[in-house]
């Protein structure tokens, strides 16, 4: 699954997020990766505890809540406070692959879900795509800014070495009321299957029967 959400955050919401990101406070961004991914990791990221960093991280989890594409994709149980990083004069994150469990505080979360929320426009800034390896093939998305992907969280993933401009993004992880991702998948496209149908005819009669085997695979697959 590689999936990209239009329009998270909107002009107005992106302005107070650029905003709060050229008063954060930056420091070194290798904290927040695991023993492997530090050996590859050179980035900066704010400083989480900064004030600034917490409104950032309210207007982003307020805007996910009320994107309908990411709420129907990821079936969302947990969401990692967001963090945001910055890359700039050759910075690269290598390949590597995300922690399948993060704790924190008291608040411990299985990463079945990667996401990136893209905050600088793609003419800002030379290089830093995020590639994406899904099986042999390779996916670079640079996406415009309030755009956001999001990606299996076992998604072998890198960023591109950043050479000129800077690349501002925010990244956070999801725990998914469905474990599996074949399953994740099967009800993602029949919601927007029936998203389509509703659409087109109303509440039918056939909408109404593929609303109920939706909910009872849901009920089936779900872990509360």
């Amino acid at each position: 699954m590689l999936l990209t959400l239009p329009r998270v955050l909107d002009e107005q919401a992106l302005y107070e997020a650029r905003k709060l990101l050229a008063a954060g406070r930056w420091t070194g961004g290798r904290h927040t990766a695991g023993r492997q991914s530090a050996q590859v990791k050179d980035n900066e990221q704010l400083d989480p505890m900064d004030a600034g960093t917490i409104k950032l991280q309210q207007l982003v989890l307020q805007a996910m809540e009320r994107h309908l594409l990411f709420f129907s994709a990821a079936l969302p149980k947990k969401i990692w406070p967001p963090a945001f990083n910055r890359y700039a004069g050759g910075q690269t994150y290598g390949d590597h692959v995300d922690q399948a469990i993060r704790t924190q505080a008291q608040m411990r979360l299985r990463s079945d879900l990667s996401c990136t929320l893209f905050l600088s426009q793609p003419d800002e800034y030379e290089g830093g795509e995020l590639v994406t390896r899904i099986g042999q093939v390779e996916h670079r998305v640079k996406g415009r800014a309030g755009d956001a992907v999001l990606y299996l969280g076992h998604t072998v993933h890198r960023v591109e070495p950043v050479t000129r401009g800077e690349r501002l993004a925010s990244f956070f992880w999801i725990e998914s009321l469905v474990r599996d991702p074949g399953q994740r998948e099967l009800l993602f496209n029949m919601d927007q299957a029936l998203t389509a149908l509703r659409s087109r005819d109303g509440e039918s009669a056939e909408a109404v029967a593929l609303m109920g085997t939706y909910h009872h695979l849901l009920r089936m697959w779900s872990d509360t």
